[in-house]
C-alpha cells in the first residue's frame, strides 16, 4: 500500500484524560487511546482497515480504487 498523508483531529477528554481521535477524510475511522501516541497509533489502524474495507467493496462491485494526486 502507498504512503498516504492524512488530517487527523486529536482531543483530550479533560474528565477521563483519554484522547479522542478521527480522521477528517475518513469519518468513519474513530479511535481513542490513553495517551496521545496510543490515540495515533490505534487511529493509523483504523485508517488502514477503512481503506481495507473500501477496496473490498469495490471490488465486489466490480471496480477499484485508484490513488490520483491533484
Amino acid at each position: 500500500m502507498a504512503t498516504r498523508a492524512f488530517t487527523i483531529r486529536l482531543k483530550k477528554d479533560p474528565d477521563s484524560g483519554w484522547y479522542a481521535v478521527r480522521c477528517v477524510e475518513l469519518p468513519e475511522a474513530i479511535s481513542q487511546g490513553k495517551t496521545e501516541e496510543e490515540a495515533l497509533k490505534n487511529i493509523k489502524e483504523a485508517i488502514e482497515l477503512v481503506l481495507e474495507e473500501r477496496e473490498e467493496q469495490a471490488r465486489k462491485q466490480g471496480g477499484r480504487l485508484i490513488e490520483l494526486a491533484v
